[in-house]
């Protein structure tokens, strides 16, 4: 396996989007400085009901939405490195992607499907490293890094 597990139960997702959310996740891993041989996730593709169902059990929001990330732990790199860790795998969590809503916004925001599954991927992948956008500065820190990774893989609006 590498860094990144794809599940997609409902062959939601052409192969080429895959492929290429596997180098744009590669290349935010890089920009973040994630050692992928010793890091992992999953991205996994949902419908509508599916992201609502989990959005209502885990989080209590009985309503869909675009992408959910559960991180499974805290830790970054260098705490690992530093309690022996370093050969064992790290898995930094899971991203749900909702494929319906992320065709409904790149309509709605008039950009491509692969750009806005990318945007998807790329957000859920730095909540699993802890960024998060509840509040101005942090919004800012996250939302920047972001158009940072997708401008160096070319994923444009």
């Amino acid at each position: 396996m590498g860094f990144v597990d794809i599940i997609d139960n409902n062959n939601l997702i052409e192969d080429n989007i895959k492929e290429m959310l596997l180098s744009l996740l590669d290349t935010a891993a890089e920009y973040e400085n994630i050692n992928t041989d010793i890091a992992d996730m999953s991205l996994t593709f949902v419908n509508k009901d599916e992201i609502q169902y989990i959005n209502r059990e885990y989080r209590g929001k009985d309503v869909p939405t675009d992408v959910i990330s559960f991180a499974l732990n805290d830790e970054v790199e260098d705490e690992i490195d530093i309690i022996g860790l370093e050969n064992e795998i790290n898995s930094l969590g899971d991203v749900i992607i909702c494929v319906d809503i992320a065709k409904e916004q790149a309509l709605e925001y008039n950009h491509s499907f692969d750009r806005e599954i990318g945007f998807l991927a790329v957000h859920g992948f730095l909540h699993l490293l802890g960024y998060d956008h509840m509040n101005k500065d942090d919004e800012k820190e996250m939302f920047e890094k972001q158009e940072i990774i997708l401008e160096k893989f070319g994923l444009r609006r």
